[in-house]
């Protein structure tokens, strides 16, 4: 099982400076490996139905791949001595970012879906390095020692767990400071419990008016942290908007901005974690719906569904029930609202009508309840539950 723990750095102005210049010379070798790649696709592709009578014919090479394209790195420090300064392995991740992205556009993803091209980086986007590979007595005494770099303090708010090993060591530029993420594993892989007990299966179904209602009719308020920081941030985005580009009083602008959305997302973020544990101490089986989040938010409610964080939310939970030896099971989500938890018959309502009522048989409850319950049944079902 691999978890990742992620700390505060507190660098010296120097150490800061070296980051920096550390993500400016990647960023740079990022982008000219990523023009390498595209230079020998552009030149060597050709439509086999449509080959052009004329044409350029470029200087025949093989195609840059991961191992080429490393093979490169030390003559790269020997014509630029400054990237000898550099890490070797965090060099060669580099060399593996590039690859990774540009066979997800070629070639796609394990699930066979091509993403878009890949564009290269600004350096305000390049904000992490890597390192592979780190011995497991780096983080000491609340410094770690990076390879060539030297050692940083960091604040370790959590002790990492007795048993655990590290693999990998990334550091990352935010808009608040910088972060260490330590990548670790742990080889006693928890197991799923054989017998559940049946009373500590529910059913949750999310929303927009509360964040999820469970089949029991307990509910969680929506915290919805981006609306309440809306009038916040359109101060400082008309601050932005109206500085110099490029001047240091609008740097400072948009460093704020970053900030302020950031503080969104940790509280977004702290909520699921905090919401996931609740529901993870009480039950044993949860049941969740199989959403399309991707295509609900391009509908009118994408801000509010976005705000909600509902498949972050599912993720977390999922990984916390599989780290716990507990069970997340997803279930088609067509119909849970519409029919009904008691006879199963179809009761057509719209979306502004929160409660049910069937007239077959006389159910009368909340229209999330209903959900919540219709949802539990069907995994129920799916385990073979009686």
């Amino acid at each position: 099982m691999r978890t990742a723990y992620q700390y505060k750095l507190r660098p010296t102005k120097l150490q800061a400076i070296e980051i920096d210049r550390w993500l400016s010379m990647l960023c740079a070798q990022y982008n000219y490996l990523l023009a390498d790649r595209f230079n020998w696709y552009e030149q060597n592709r050709s439509p086999v139905n449509a080959c052009p009578l004329i044409c350029y014919l470029p200087e025949l090479r093989d195609a840059p791949d991961y191992y080429s394209q490393k093979k490169k790195l030390p003559q790269l420090k020997k014509s630029h001595p400054w990237y000898a300064k550099i890490y070797s392995q965090v060099l060669q991740d580099v060399v593996k970012r590039v690859k990774v992205t540009f066979d997800r556009f070629l070639k796609g993803d394990s699930n066979g879906k091509c993403s878009g091209r890949p564009r290269f980086k600004s350096r305000s986007r390049y904000r992490t390095f890597t390192y592979p590979q780190i011995k497991g007595e780096c983080l000491q005494d609340n410094l770690i020692n990076l390879p060539m770099f030297g050692k940083v303090k960091v604040i370790l708010h959590r002790s990492i767990p007795h048993g655990f090993k590290l693999k990998t060591v990334s550091i990352t530029k935010k808009a608040d400071g910088y972060y260490v993420t330590l990548s670790l594993e742990d080889l006693t892989v928890p197991t799923i419990k054989p017998d559940f007990d049946p009373n500590k299966i529910t059913g949750i179904d999310v929303g927009l008016k509360e964040f999820l209602t469970t089949s029991e009719g307990e509910t969680v308020t929506i915290p919805q942290p981006y609306r309440k920081a809306q009038k916040r941030l359109r101060v400082i985005q008309k601050r932005v908007a109206r500085r110099k580009k490029g001047s240091s009083r609008r740097q400072k602008a948009v460093k704020q901005l970053g900030c302020q959305h950031k503080k969104v997302a940790d509280k977004r973020k702290d909520f699921h974690f905090k919401t996931a544990k609740y529901l993870l101490n009480k039950y044993e089986v949860i049941a969740v719906e199989d959403l399309n989040v991707k295509g609900l938010a391009r509908t009118r409610v994408a801000k509010s569904v976005l705000d909600a964080g509902w498949s972050s939310f599912l993720s977390i939970l999922t990984n916390k029930a599989v780290n716990a030896g507990l069970l997340v099971v997803p279930v088609s989500a067509h119909n849970t609202s519409q029919d009904c938890s008691n006879c199963g018959e179809k009761v057509p309502k719209k979306v502004h009508k929160r409660w049910h009522e069937c007239a077959h048989c006389g159910c009368s409850i909340d229209r999330d309840q209903n959900a919540a319950i219709n949802i539990k049944n069907r995994a129920v079902g799916h385990l073979g539950f009686k």
